[in-house]
């Protein structure tokens, strides 16, 4: 049961992910929903700019996938510990990695879905990302500033 505790979140996370790799997420289906929303929302813009518009919601998701699943990879290895190692966030941030290539390897057989490795960058600036937030955070914990110890 501690295992499941530990690894739950990221297993869940991973599913997440894996259904947003499916065909009824591609861009084009995205798009059905996204474009009439941004079409309302700014009813003068040019159609070139809602395309990049959806282009970058879309990309943000990546990172927002990843840097959730980047969160949950860490607790899986710090559960029930304390602290920081290194150790951890290199692992964490080697499964991520793995998560995301094998994601792009799926979206390539996926019809409406293309593979591409700048995804996968995207996807490990995420992880990276929530990686040094977690170090910036936890390392604050441990070392609070004057000001919190006063009161």
């Amino acid at each position: 049961m501690r295992w499941l505790r530990a690894w739950g979140p990221v297993i869940f996370w991973a599913a997440v992910i894996s259904l947003f790799s499916t065909r009824y997420f591609s861009s084009e289906m995205t798009g059905r929903y996204i474009f009439p929303f941004l079409r309302w929302l700014l009813p003068h813009a040019r159609t070139r700019t809602l395309l990049r518009i959806h282009h970058f919601i879309r990309k943000s998701g990546h990172v927002t996938e990843y840097f959730i699943f980047g969160l949950f990879v860490l607790r899986g290895f710090r559960y029930g510990r304390a602290g920081w190692r290194w150790s951890w966030a290199g692992a964490a941030l080697l499964v991520c990695v793995a998560l995301a290539a094998l994601d792009e390897y799926h979206q390539s057989f996926v019809p409406g879905r293309t593979a591409t490795p700048w995804d996968s960058l995207i996807d490990t600036c995420g992880a990276a990302a929530a990686l040094a937030l977690a170090w910036l955070f936890l390392r604050r914990r441990k070392h609070p500033s004057p000001e919190t110890e006063l009161h």
